[in-house]
């Protein structure tokens, strides 16, 4: 984990790996379901869990069916839309399906074990909870967590709700443990308070020794939040956000973060990766590894492959490879005639109409490779010359291929 640069803080390091190296060990991260995916945020937690699972141990996936009713707070400046729980039961259904494809389960002693914590948070007798767990946590230490401390000190209201959330988490670390016999918990640095909650929970109640252990809040050389783009949250499913998006998410990488990408989101070894790093001067083509190897985790190496061609076919050689987004629109309103802002919006392409007029004035739009210069131009059918298509460009990272119905 170190070699990756995965680790950031851990209870004890030295004994957990003691004790790592002597047996096969559980450990478990927990994601709320608040999407029907889980975007390319908590993909370094992912990559973690598949790690651990090489190396012989058996990961535990939560899914926060409980606590996802209520809303973690770390690093929230507000709160959470509260989501019905069917929702919420849909949303697990559609993220396990992710981890079923990136957690191999072929291995009994290394199959990912599911499990959803309102399994036991929905029984809570909440007086009796009060009494046997609430006893354990003091709220001047509770005060001093960023999770809180954050919020009160912005003056940005926190519910009670939400103040009972380390609580929980903390809570389920304790079931896994007398459930499951799972020793460790991970997350992301931001949660390394309710971490630390569930290892004092178990040694308070139980006399047992358990572990914590966090990984580095991803932070974009730009200031940017990780997997925020023009077109919104970088999902990991496919059927919101598109294999081809995803590899231009990755292709489009920083400069300054292709590096450490390689080693966050790649599988290539450590000592392999130094090396090509080392020695390849052109920057482009570590950019293209990257979203060929981030590519092929998450969707395979056909959708990589294919992705690198359209890319190629795209922006190279001035075509429409087939990979690249389509829309679809009937053939009547293309008679009618669209007007050119209106067309890149509805679809996403700009943030707004004044974006999309910017980046016009910037000659940045282009029907079919040609400039396009005025914001009050009407897209109509002569504009297909022909064909049932025409390729619509925004900027140089964004295309269109609109169809006629």
């Amino acid at each position: 984990m170190t070699s990756r640069g995965f680790l950031n803080q851990c209870t004890d390091l030295e004994k957990l790996g003691k004790i790592s190296k002597e047996k096969p060990i559980r450990a478990y991260i927990g994601f709320d379901s608040t999407a029907p995916s889980l975007h390319v945020g908590s993909l370094m937690q992912i990559m973690v869990l598949r790690l651990l699972q090489k190396y012989g141990h058996q990961p535990i996936v939560l899914l926060g069916g409980g606590t996802t009713l209520i809303g973690d707070p770390s690093g929230k400046d507000s709160t959470r839309k509260i989501l019905k729980h069917k929702d919420i039961k849909k949303n697990i259904s559609s993220i396990k399906k992710i981890f079923e494809k990136l957690l191999p389960s072929k291995n009994k002693k290394t199959k990912p074990i599911f499990v959803d914590n309102y399994n036991w948070l929905g029984k809570l007798k909440y007086i009796d909870f009060l009494r046997d767990v609430g006893k354990h946590f003091t709220i001047n230490k509770m005060l001093t967590f960023d999770s809180v401390k954050l919020r009160l000190d912005r003056e940005q209201s926190l519910s009670y709700m939400e103040f009972n959330y380390m609580i929980l988490q903390a809570y389920d670390f304790y079931q896994l443990f007398k459930e499951h016999s799972c020793i460790l918990q991970m997350g992301g640095s931001d949660q390394w308070g309710n971490i630390v909650n569930g290892v004092e929970l178990i040694r308070r109640i139980l006399q047992k020794e358990s572990f914590g252990l966090t990984t580095p809040l991803i932070t974009l050389s730009s200031g940017a939040k990780m997997g925020k783009t023009e077109k919104g949250a970088v999902w990991l499913d496919k059927k919101m956000f598109s294999p081809y998006d995803y590899w231009q998410f990755w292709r489009n990488t920083a400069d300054e973060d292709v590096n450490k990408f390689l080693k966050y989101f790649t599988e290539i070894e450590t000592d392999k990766l130094s090396n090509r790093i080392n020695n390849e001067k052109d920057i482009n083509k570590l950019k293209i590894l990257l979203a060929n190897e981030a590519t092929t985790i998450m969707h395979g190496s056909k959708a990589a492959k294919d992705s690198e061609q359209t890319a190629k076919t795209t922006f190279v050689q001035g075509g429409i490879g087939k990979n690249i987004p389509e829309k679809k629109i009937s053939k009547d309103s293309i008679s009618k005639g669209i007007n050119i802002i209106d067309l890149i919006f509805q679809n996403n392409l700009s943030n707004s109409k004044s974006e999309a007029r910017r980046i016009l004035k910037n000659k940045g739009i282009k029907i079919n490779d040609k400039v396009i210069e005025d914001d009050k131009k009407i897209v109509g059918i002569n504009e297909f010359e022909g064909k049932d298509y025409i390729k619509l460009s925004v900027g140089k990272k964004n295309h269109l291929k609109v169809t006629i119905t």
